[in-house]
């Protein structure tokens, strides 16, 4: 038993995506009877307090004469949210004597205290417990509710618990030896709630849009953004929601940090497995921009952005989305990552998605065969002129599509989604072996230096996008998507070579243009 005038505990704090061990300290003194808690907490972790005074006291635990002071260390550092009440009580609780602290040596505790003792899950388990096994933390302690995503983390033993008074007899009635804390039950391979979100839909399902499709394979081969166009009724809408079903399953860095943003989001379901499938975000056209790229005070919360990090973000109605929110994508688009900045802070959020816009080409909603369009043609421009020009420059494949008509319907062979996958996952696996000496495994990752200087293209090619460029039909950015688009063509075809075809492919899915990719 400590006879430390101090106890200390350890928590985390997460800012972004970046954990830090806290140190929670206590201190019992002489004085009034009081509960102080310092270290730059926020509202929400300053009301801690109140919920671990009355959880110790459902437990017949808290001495009413005791003068108590809680300090989170280092102080500087933003602390927010109930994730940290339970490494609070535990350390009143040693500095109280009545339990050990032998068993909390290199343990975290991440979980909020109800009143009554009960624990519950809190946000962003998952990367709070990666940043402490890096910080040599070996064990930590949870709510039953957070149990299997703490044991998604390598390298850390986890116990979970229902109540705080589970663990104080745990403690109490073992004090001779530490505590040995064991994976919990429920492996990392169950099926989540998000590897159901594309469950009953099928590209087969799409008939009459085999361009579409064409095009919707090449996005999915190179990682490359995606714009549909056309009237109502195409089948802009079904065919974006069928892209995650061609999609390969996540690599285990991606499904990590994804499984993590949804944590920190708080939209993993309790007892979830890591996130497999490519996630698909879909928001709606009144949407803030702090709800698309992320925000919130006093540390800024993930958005759309990175909710979608690894998958696919679909903004059906694009040009209905206020212009200020659109063009906020032009930076995550590049980098692949937000940051946000606060006063008290600045939090990074990966964002690494496959955009996806869909619109009417005008407001009306018309233009199709059964109701003419009565837009001006400025209506018209004006509607379209809500997609800046250089938001549209980062986007690599634009597709016109028309409603089918029922020869198309039936002229048309369907493609399972199944069939699809295979081919792109084709494709991806022949970009990544001849970028096996570089650190990109996808054509859409791959920088216009290096595609101009040392991807292979012949250099009349080049000469050909360069005459483009002068002549200001390409811009510099869009050359560079151009020589994307015509390697992810070149993989789909199972050739090492690019030629004037693949030319002539790229331009018409970067421009619109009519093509043929079968």
């Amino acid at each position: 038993m400590s006879t430390a005038p101090v106890a200390t505990t350890h928590a985390v704090a997460l800012v972004g995506l970046d954990g830090h061990v806290v140190d929670v300290e206590t201190h019992v003194g002489r004085g009034l009877p009081g509960f102080t808690l310092v270290g730059l907490p926020d509202a929400s972790l300053r009301e801690a307090k109140e919920r671990v005074r009355s959880a110790l006291q459902s437990c017949g635990l808290e001495k009413a004469d005791q003068k108590l002071t809680v300090n989170l260390s280092p102080a500087g550092l933003p602390k927010s949210g109930s994730g940290f009440d339970l490494a609070i009580a535990t350390s009143v609780l040693v500095a109280t004597r009545k339990v050990p602290v032998a068993p909390f040596d290199g343990c975290v505790l991440l979980a909020e205290v109800a009143l009554d003792g009960s624990l519950r899950p809190v946000r962003g388990v998952l990367p709070a417990l990666a940043a402490a096994a890096v910080a040599g933390m070996g064990r930590a302690v949870v709510a039953s509710g957070n149990a299997c995503e703490a044991a998604m983390v390598p390298g850390i033993e986890v116990r979970a618990y229902e109540h705080l008074a589970d663990l104080v007899r745990d403690c109490g009635a073992e004090a001779h030896r530490p505590v040995v804390l064991g994976t919990p039950a429920g492996g990392v391979d169950r099926p989540t709630a998000q590897a159901n979100a594309c469950e009953g839909l099928d590209l087969a399902q799409v008939r009459g849009q085999d361009v579409a499709i064409d095009a919707l394979e090449c996005a999915a081969a190179g990682g490359h953004h995606l714009f549909l166009l056309g009237e109502p009724g195409a089948g802009k809408t079904m065919l974006a929601k069928r892209l995650p079903t061609i999609l390969p399953p996540l690599d285990d860095a991606t499904a990590l940090t994804t499984t993590a943003l949804h944590s920190v989001a708080g939209v993993l379901p309790e007892n979830a497995a890591l996130v497999r499938t490519p996630p698909f975000q879909a928001p709606h056209h009144a949407m803030t921009m702090p709800a698309l790229v992320g925000g919130g005070s006093p540390l800024a919360r993930p958005g759309a952005v990175s909710l979608a990090h690894g998958g696919v973000l679909f903004l059906d109605e694009a040009a209905e989305f206020a212009p200020s929110v659109l063009d906020a994508l032009r930076q995550p688009l590049e980098s692949g990552e937000v940051t946000i900045h606060r006063a008290r802070g600045h939090a990074r959020y990966p964002a690494r998605f496959q955009l996806v816009l869909a619109s009417n080409p005008c407001p009306c909603g018309g233009g199709t065969r059964a109701k003419a369009c009565t837009c001006t043609s400025l209506a018209k421009r004006r509607y379209m002129s809500r997609l800046s020009g250089p938001l549209l420059d980062r986007v690599d494949i634009t597709v016109h599509m028309r409603a089918p008509t029922r020869a198309d319907l039936f002229a048309s062979t369907p493609r399972t989604s199944a069939d699809s996958r295979e081919k792109v996952a084709a494709a991806r696996a022949r970009s990544a072996q001849r970028l096996t000496d570089t650190p990109w495994t996808l054509n859409s990752q791959l920088p216009g230096s290096w595609l101009r200087e040392h991807s292979g293209t012949p250099r009349p090619l080049l000469t050909l996008l360069d005459e483009a460029v002068d002549r200001g039909d390409l811009s510099m950015r869009g050359l560079d998507r151009v020589l994307r688009l015509m390697w992810t063509l070149a993989d789909l075809e199972d050739t090492s070579r690019i030629d004037e075809t693949h030319l002539a492919l790229a331009l018409a899915l970067r421009t619109g243009g009519p093509h043929d990719i079968a």
